[in-house]
C-alpha cells in the first residue's frame, strides 16, 4: 500500500497558522460548492447526551485537489471543567486519484478551529465593511479567540468586545486578546451590548437558544455565525436572520438542515433569499450592496473546508520532512 505519514499537532502547527496562503486555501473552497463541483456528502453526527459530546464527520472530493480529507471532529462542552478543550478529532486524507491513505493527523482539532477561523475572515473580507474596525466575539472558548484573530487578519480591527455567560472567562479572554493583538479588548455586559458598539460580531457558542435579536442590529453590521451546527442549537432570532439585508451562508442545505437558516425557515423566512458564500466571492451572487446594510453569514463548516486545510497541511509537512512515515 506504500507509506502513510502520521502527523500529531505539533507537526501541523508548525507549518500551518492564520496566514495569507491558509487563507485564500480555504477562501477556494467555497466557489466550489456553490458550482456545485464539490462532491460533499450530509454531515453525519453521533449524539452524547450524558456528556453534553457528539461528533461529526465530514468529507468532501474537491476536482484538481491531490487528497481527500476525512474528518471525525468531537465536541464535549463540558470538557473545560475538566481541564480538557472542548473540541478535538483526527483527519485522515485519501489520495484522491487511488484512494489510498496518505496520511492521518492526530491534529486534536486544531484544523478544525484554524479552518473554522479563516472561514470567519473569508466572511468578513466579503461582507463586512471595508473600513470596520471594531470587532466583538459571544463566546470565550478556543474559537471565540481565533475568530477575532483572524477578522484582524482582513480588517482594521483597532477595538473589541467579548461577551460569555461567564463573565471570569469573558474578562479573562479580553485581557489575552489585548496583549496578542495590540488593541483595547473589553468585556461586555450582554450579547446585545456587544453588538451595539461594533461593525463585525462573531457568534461562537454552543447557544441552544438566540443570542442576537432583531433589535440588537444596526446599520453596516455584519455578523458571522459559527456556533450552530446541529439541529438543536441556534445563535441568531429567526427575527435577526430576517431582519437582515443579506443572509449569506456556506451551504444552503447544511444551513437548513443545521444552522441558523432552520429556525428561520420554520418562522416563515424565505430560504430563496440564502445566497451561498462561494457565489459572493465569484461574483455570481449578491453580497453587501451598500455601507448601511446588515448582512449575516451563517457558517456550518464543510467538508471542503478540511479537504483544502488538510492538502495544505500534509503538503507542507511533507516538505518541511515533519511526521513519522509508517509501512503499511
Amino acid at each position: 500500500m506504500g507509506d502513510v505519514h502520521v502527523l500529531t499537532e505539533a507537526d501541523v502547527r508548525d507549518v500551518v497558522g492564520l496566514g495569507e496562503t491558509e487563507l485564500a486555501a480555504v477562501e477556494a473552497a467555497y466557489p466550489l460548492i456553490s458550482s456545485g463541483q464539490a462532491s460533499m456528502p450530509p454531515v453525519m453526527r453521533i449524539d452524547v447526551p450524558e456528556h453534553r459530546g457528539e461528533v461529526d464527520v465530514k468529507s468532501a472530493y474537491l476536482p484538481g485537489y491531490e487528497g481527500i480529507a476525512i474528518k471525525a471532529s468531537a465536541g464535549f462542552f463540558d470538557n473545560p471543567e475538566r481541564g480538557l478543550p472542548s473540541l478535538g478529532g483526527l483527519m485522515v486524507l485519501l489520495d484522491a486519484e487511488t484512494g489510498v491513505p496518505r496520511a492521518v493527523l492526530f491534529d486534536n482539532g486544531y484544523l478544525t478551529d484554524l479552518r473554522t477561523a479563516l472561514a470567519g475572515a473569508v466572511a468578513a473580507a466579503h461582507l463586512a465593511r471595508p473600513e470596520a474596525s471594531s470587532a466583538g466575539v459571544l463566546g470565550a472558548g478556543v474559537q471565540a479567540r481565533r475568530q477575532l484573530e483572524a477578522v484582524a487578519l482582513v480588517r482594521p480591527i483597532s477595538r473589541a468586545r467579548v461577551w460569555a455567560r461567564r463573565p471570569d472567562r469573558a474578562a479573562a479572554l479580553a485581557s489575552e486578546l489585548s496583549a496578542a493583538l495590540g488593541i483595547a479588548v473589553e468585556p461586555a455586559p450582554s450579547p446585545a451590548a456587544t453588538a451595539a458598539e461594533v461593525d463585525v460580531l462573531v457568534t461562537a457558542t454552543p447557544a441552544t437558544e438566540p443570542l442576537v435579536d432583531a433589535d440588537a442590529l444596526h446599520p453596516g453590521l455584519h455578523v458571522t455565525a459559527v456556533g450552530s451546527d446541529a439541529e438543536h442549537k441556534q445563535e441568531l432570532a429567526a427575527a435577526a436572520v430576517a431582519a437582515a439585508d443579506r443572509f449569506v451562508c456556506d451551504h444552503v442545505g447544511q444551513s437548513l438542515r443545521l444552522g441558523e437558516l432552520r429556525a428561520a425557515a420554520a418562522w416563515g423566512f424565505d430560504a430563496d433569499r440564502a445566497v451561498e458564500l462561494g457565489a459572493v466571492i465569484a461574483g455570481t451572487g449578491p453580497g453587501r450592496a451598500g455601507s448601511d446594510e446588515v448582512t449575516i453569514c451563517d457558517l456550518t463548516g464543510t467538508g471542503a473546508q478540511d479537504t483544502a486545510i488538510a492538502s495544505l497541511a500534509v503538503r507542507r509537512c511533507i516538505d518541511a520532512g515533519r511526521g513519522t512515515r509508517v509501512e503499511t
